[in-house]
């Protein structure tokens, strides 16, 4: 067997269904707090228990744009840990020992969020809400670290879009239970008007979350038997240096990364604060967002399938080019959207693409990687792109939105930012990428 078929364990063959199947179900375990808390519930819940004005740091915020800091406040918290995480994790061979913490710590947090129920406790609320995004962004930099490791490269576009469509399936499933609980809380003996059935909501996502990545836990390849030594995070610093300096040699993933940044930023800022606009400015009711989620998590299943699939046939680059553009295209008609009617087809279009452009991405910087070795040190440097981005988009979003008082020219902001990835990926080229292969079933 061939070297390059084996995990950088070096004990269990690459292309292992079982593997890859357990691997993708990590997506379907955290995809839930995805969905639930960053996406269709949380921020509903949030605008409805806090006040419309929340002072902090001396000055006044509209909970939307407070909503939207906090955030960006998270993603800052991880990406200052992020550059060393990837190393230290390397130098010690613990991916899955850090893989199984970011779980526990954001699982846990997103279960305190059950005793959020009033105003006054909008500080609990939101530290639950930062502390549990938090680890849900540290426990990806070693999720897709595993990538390279389960499967060879010509698989990277079908297995990374497995993931996530396990992800979308998982989360709706557990989205739908949340909103028949909400919707018949008579059934279990809670009043009509009660907050109950969200919070424990909450309590769900975090038992769903760290319950099914024990299937994961148990299959992906194991940690090496080294223990923690002394220097060992000045070893994390060293290597991911090392990385930076390898990418300002390499202009073409240099390329990919900037553009990364830009659209990055565009995409989760749409992700984490569709509800907010939908809510604030064109007056959905709860049960009309819900539905607006729905579309969008269904129809991402198949747009993760597609654009996987044709990405295989055409090329990354291609398919990525087309996806920017259609992001941009939903942020310009978003701006001027007025009818509820358009929205769910914008929303469609937002599914379309959503899914695509996540697992294209990581497909294809997995494929400008040259190196077989140190991939945690490199997915490392990625995720924090994709933090600084969420950071970078969502503050932006929370400035405008503070500064005019009016969301459509937040969602305007945001198609500035594809114009920008675009023209910059047009110069990416993906020299060693294979085309027409077939994916792993």
């Amino acid at each position: 067997m061939n070297q390059n078929d084996k995990n950088l364990s070096g004990t269990t063959p690459k292309n292992d269904k079982r593997v890859i199947r357990a691997w993708a179900m990590f997506d379907w375990a955290n995809s839930a707090y995805s969905l639930v808390i960053s996406t269709a519930i949380f921020p509903i819940y949030f605008l409805a228990v806090a006040p419309e004005k929340i002072n902090f740091l001396g000055g006044e915020f509209s909970n939307s744009a407070f909503y939207s800091h906090s955030i960006s406040f998270a993603y800052i918290l991880i990406a200052l840990i992020a550059p060393i995480l990837g190393g230290i994790a390397d130098a010690g061979h613990k991916r899955l020992r850090f893989l199984k913490i970011f779980t526990t710590i954001g699982s846990v947090a997103c279960m305190i969020l059950f005793f959020f129920n009033d105003a006054p406790l909008i500080w609990l609320g939101t530290a639950a809400f930062i502390i549990s995004t938090f680890g849900f962004a540290g426990s990806l930099i070693f999720y897709d670290a595993f990538l390279p490791s389960i499967t060879t490269r010509e698989h990277y576009d079908s297995v990374s879009a497995k993931g996530y469509s396990y992800g979308y399936v998982g989360s709706v499933l557990l989205l739908l239970t949340i909103l028949f609980i909400s919707q018949k809380p008579g059934l279990f003996g809670i009043a009509e008007d009660s907050s109950l059935p969200y919070r424990i909501g909450f309590v769900m996502v975090g038992l769903w979350w760290i319950g099914w990545s024990q299937y994961t836990f148990k299959f992906l390849p194991k940690d090496g038997d080294e223990k923690f030594k002394k220097g060992l995070i000045k070893d994390g610093y060293r290597q991911m240096k090392a990385v930076v300096n390898e990418i300002k040699f390499k202009p073409n993933l240099k390329r990919f990364l900037i553009s990364f940044f830009f659209y990055s930023a565009g995409v989760n800022t749409v992700i984490y604060l569709a509800t907010v606009f939908a809510k604030n400015v064109l007056d959905f009711d709860t049960s009309e967002l819900i539905l607006t989620v729905l579309i969008l998590q269904i129809v991402a299943i198949l747009g993760a399938i597609l654009f996987a699939k044709y990405a295989s046939a055409k090329g990354s680059k291609k398919a990525i080019s087309m996806m920017i553009v259609i992001w941009f295209l939903i942020c310009i008609a978003a701006s001027f959207v007025t009818s509820k009617a358009v929205f769910f087809v914008l929303a469609f279009f937002v599914g379309l693409v959503l899914g695509g452009i996540q697992s294209s991405s990581r497909a294809s910087y997995t494929k400008l990687i040259e190196k077989e070795t140190e991939y945690n040190s490199y997915f490392s440097f990625y995720d924090l792109l994709f933090y600084l981005s969420i950071v970078f988009g969502t503050f932006t979003f929370g400035v405008v939105d503070n500064l005019t008082g009016n969301l459509r020219y937040s969602v305007l902001v945001l198609g500035i930012f594809f114009v920008i990835a675009f023209f910059i990926f047009r110069k990416v080229e993906f020299i060693h990428e294979e085309v027409l292969v077939a994916p792993v079933s």
